[in-house]
């Protein structure tokens, strides 16, 4: 089967992608010649676009035409004026509701996972270490390899010692009216259930995010707390810290992975590095898989404020109340303010790389991360960092920097995360793994031992978009249950936890 020319979305579209780069010349439609070199996965006019007329791909209005695009002519984002952003009010809601029996069928309704007193299940069986500020930052992590060479041989049965280090605790104004927001997702992300419970934190003894801002009073015991300036000298400081762990290595080394129904597994959906492919290969392939998950009874968050922020009507169609509707709008809104605040234009988002993948603006981005969401209705919006009430589809509004965003779905209590990406990164999550799926096969020809799922063969006609998204479902259940290991995590690729703080320093 040999591929097409170019990919066209709605019979309404004015572009097309291309699927590969297509030469100056050739023809594409009968009276459509490329005038210039269309570069793979941008986007050429299929009609005439006069000055000011729409722009349009996926059936949506991406922009308006600076000037007048010929038939063929390779659309750029600098021939694109970006529109106007929907209005959050009034915005119909419980209009595309699509009924559970319409979602498609897990081919497995169970998994492997560790129970776990904070809720959902954990995927791992970790050692957390949090600090309480980043002057202890480096002590932790010293700590922490010290663990894994002294300790960890003796307690097979735990996975691994994380370091959960973070730019927070000092020189912050604590008692800002933001500073919930990077105090709530470290108290989340010390309860993630891939922690099993046990608690070890590393103050250092003079800064403002005390203990009393992290835990709750019974749970501050020298069991779970220790203060490095009341220790006399480096030597006792170690000794003291690894005695701890030991302790709580010993109540993890009892852990075992068990069989579980879908309800307990809690699943993060990501987009970095996109490119035009993505909305319609790697993202609605992920989607296809959350939609199997959440007919299965498990739980999806999906995230990235400004990459839905355009599309926040079609979102709002599928909350399945007028409460979640309202809460969309007012993350919405409370995200529009804080931008607004720092002077950010629209255009900041998407990134050099998002363009030169093709995406001329945040309207065409937009369309494409949606599609990681899959058609389930949307039974809840949270915050950064905060933890979700229900199962199903959840929007958690994170802002859309992968950096941020992958600590807060951590805060929200992610056991595993499906990362989709046309351009590649190195991104991973030492909390929680995170698969990779690229939207191009050139992508995971390049790396091939990077890359752990391509949903390229959507582009190119071998595989459909369920095939390739029950391919990813198979594969988030075998991560999940400890049976495969993604790339990011046999490499030791992990991100620090950048934790999102609104709120002013000091």
């Amino acid at each position: 089967m040999s591929a097409p020319l170019f990919i066209k979305v709605k019979p309404e579209d004015n572009v097309a992608i291309a699927v590969q780069d297509i030469p100056q010349g050739t023809q594409v439609l009968a009276g459509v010649k490329a005038s210039s070199l269309i570069p793979q996965a941008h986007k050429i006019a299929l009609r005439a676009i006069l000055k000011d007329q729409p722009i349009i791909r996926y059936g949506v209005v991406l922009g308006y035409a600076k000037d007048d695009i010929a038939p063929g002519d390779w659309i750029n984002e600098h021939m694109v004026i970006l529109p106007e952003s929907p209005a959050l009010d009034h915005m119909p809601y419980g209009v595309n509701l699509v009924p559970m029996d319409k979602l498609p069928e897990p081919p497995v309704t169970t998994w492997m996972g560790y129970k776990s007193p904070q809720g959902p299940a954990g995927t791992r069986n970790l050692l957390g270490i949090m600090t309480t500020v980043q002057c202890v930052a480096g002590v932790a992590r010293v700590a922490a390899e010290r663990i894994r060479r002294e300790l960890l041989p003796k307690y097979p049965n735990v996975d691994g010692v994380v370091a959960i280090t973070h730019p927070y605790g000092c020189g912050v104004a604590i008692n800002a009216a933001m500073a919930y927001i990077p105090i709530r997702s470290l108290q989340n992300i010390l309860r993630h259930p891939n922690f099993g419970g046990e608690i070890m934190v590393l103050g250092l003894g003079c800064e403002k995010l005390t203990y009393e801002r992290l835990l709750p009073p019974e749970d501050i015991t020298p069991e779970n707390c220790l203060t490095i300036q009341d220790c006399h000298g480096h030597d006792e400081m170690m000794a003291q810290i690894l005695a701890m762990a030991e302790r709580k290595l010993q109540k993890l080394n009892t852990r075992r992975r068990e069989p579980l129904p879908l309800s307990e597994l809690v699943v993060g959906m990501q987009c970095g590095g996109s490119d035009a492919f993505s909305g319609l290969t790697a993202n609605p392939s992920a989607g296809y898989a959350a939609d199997m998950l959440v007919r299965g009874g498990g739980t999806v968050m999906f995230s990235e404020v400004t990459e839905v922020r355009d599309g926040v009507h079609m979102l709002a169609a599928r909350c399945v109340s007028q409460e979640v509707r309202d809460r969309l709008a007012a993350e919405m809104k409370w995200y529009d303010d804080y931008l607004a605040q720092g002077g950010v234009d629209r255009d900041a988002n998407p990134t050099p790389g998002n363009k030169k993948g093709g995406l001329a603006n945040i309207v065409e981005k937009a369309m494409g991360s949606i599609a990681k969401s899959g058609v389930s209705p949307i039974v809840e919006v949270i915050g950064p960092g905060e933890r979700p009430a229900k199962k199903g589809l959840i929007y958690a509004a994170t802002p859309a920097s992968d950096i941020v965003c992958g600590p807060s779905q951590i805060a929200a209590g992610i056991g595993l995360q499906l990362f989709m990406t046309g351009r590649g990164t190195p991104y991973g999550l030492e909390i929680a793994p995170v698969v990779k799926i690229c939207s191009r096969n050139e992508m995971k020809e390049n790396w091939f031992d990077m890359i752990d799922i391509s949903a390229g063969q959507v582009a190119t006609g071998e595989k459909t978009i369920e095939e390739v998204g029950t391919e990813i479902f198979r594969y988030m259940i075998d991560v999940a249950s400890g049976v495969k290991k993604p790339y990011s995590d046999q490499y030791g690729f992990h991100n620090d936890m950048c934790i999102f703080n609104p709120a002013p320093i000091t």
